[in-house]
């Protein structure tokens, strides 16, 4: 899997996650979507990453998916980030994953 992340969604995820510990995901998240075969891509900066986790080194900064998930990703995908609609957007050459896609910060709770 290859991952670019362009400039201007570098820029939004250095400023989103400055002076905080953690690490970037590409998340499948498919709460409140029904089944596990339905969901969506989401960018998550979390504290901690899982045992089943991979790590895909890009151009920026090194993003890491869920093993299972992968399968729910196309092979080259692009994250970028849209002025006017103000949100990141994953894309591949063959679709748009996700238009409008969220930084979520997950803070680790005690």
């Amino acid at each position: 899997m290859e991952i670019v992340i362009t400039e201007a969604a570098a820029e939004k995820i250095k400023l989103r996650t400055e002076g905080r510990e953690g690490f970037l995901k590409l998340k499948y998240d498919t709460d409140g979507c029904g089944c596990a075969v339905n969901g969506v891509a989401a960018l998550w900066f979390v504290s901690e990453i899982e045992d089943t986790d991979i790590a895909i080194e890009t151009n920026d900064r090194t993003i890491y998916v869920e093993k299972s998930k992968t399968v729910f990703f196309d092979e080259q995908m692009k994250i970028d980030f849209s002025n006017s609609s103000n949100c990141f957007q994953l894309k591949s050459p063959q679709q748009i994953l996700n238009g409008h896609m969220s930084l979520v910060i997950k803070e680790k709770t005690d």
